[in-house]
């Protein structure tokens, strides 16, 4: 019998609400005959963190955490140790507001066994609180972000979330001094002729930021993180593979110029309309030009950081209780 371990890592200042109906819909998704076990790595807020204890009496595991050491990278490195005696086949990666479809599991992991030299499933992202102009906002970028994920060559998937073979993640882990440990791991696992793979057929869901400073905090993490990623670029290089790294290099250094992209914002009442069927739904317009104008103030922002060798800050994001 296949065995497969989810894995939740859980910051110190996620609200335990949220943490609940995470649990709950993972607990209801369908792991078909595989024997599995859900983990959360908790970073503990308080020597008597309730949070823990809330978890383990919906039936799932924790994992107590009295550091942050490595940030989510760290949690996630030290779930694979908690993980070798369980000997899991493959491992999900859902962050507390991931919301997979019921059959989300099933199709990932049926797509890793048709090629063996993939290293990840996952499908394609919506965002489930849509509730304000830059949550919508975000929720027309992830259109765009869908279709290039089909087109890439070099296929990232935000946060790891999806379906991961065990012995790959065990044996090559995350860095635990990136930024942006999902692009780290993607990047090194491309460079040695891994894939990773778009399934049709499900989706996952989660939770865009609810303001614009929630936003340019998340945006200037990850343009941060991109700009760490060029210590590989001898590695992509060596590749050979054009296609990679056109995509690479492409995801690298045209988004730090967003700004060029606003002319074309002209495009986007017809694009929101036939996307959507909703004439509020053209209003979002307004909202991109906001989001890339932020976006580029973002990139900036990063770069300046970068060259003084500062590092970035972490910052908590407001989450919907869904």
């Amino acid at each position: 019998m296949s065995k497969i371990a989810v894995v939740v890592p859980v910051s110190p200042f996620e609200p335990l609400e949220i943490l609940l109906n995470s649990a709950k819909h993972l607990l209801s998704l369908d792991y078909d005959s595989f024997e599995f076990k859900i983990v959360y790595v908790v970073d503990k807020n308080s020597p008597d963190d309730e949070r823990c204890e809330k978890l383990r009496e919906l039936g799932v595991e924790v994992l107590e955490r009295n550091t942050t050491r490595g940030k989510r990278a760290g949690a996630i490195n030290d779930a694979l140790d908690y993980l070798r005696n369980f000997e899991p086949d493959y491992i999900a990666i859902f962050d507390v507001d991931s919301r997979p479809e019921r059959n989300f599991i099933i199709k990932c992991v049926e797509a890793l066994e048709r090629d063996e030299k993939a290293y990840i499933a996952s499908s394609r992202r919506y965002i489930s609180n849509p509730v304000n102009l830059v949550s919508q906002t975000v929720e027309a970028e992830y259109h765009l972000i869908n279709f290039l994920l089909k087109k890439s060559r070099f296929r990232q998937f935000n946060g790891l979330i999806g379906v991961l073979r065990a012995e790959y993640l065990m044996k090559y882990r995350l860095n635990e001094d990136a930024i942006t440990e999902d692009a780290d791991f993607a990047t090194r696992m491309h460079c040695m002729g891994y894939k990773a793979i778009l399934v049709e057929g499900t989706k996952v869901y989660e939770q865009a930021p609810l303001s614009w400073k929630d936003l340019v905090s998340q945006r200037k993490r990850w343009y941060y993180g991109g700009l760490q990623l060029w210590r590989y670029w001898k590695c992509v290089r060596a590749t050979k593979n054009w296609g990679f790294i056109l995509s690479w290099t492409s995801a690298l250094t045209l988004t730090y110029a967003i700004i060029l992209l606003i002319p074309f914002l002209i495009l986007a009442p017809p694009l929101l309309f036939y996307k959507f069927r909703s004439f509020k739904k053209v209003l979002v317009t307004f909202g991109l030009l906001i989001h890339t104008v932020l976006l580029q103030y973002s990139a900036i922002c990063a770069m300046a950081k970068y060259v003084k060798g500062r590092g970035i800050e972490w910052s908590p994001i407001k989450r919907v209780p869904q």
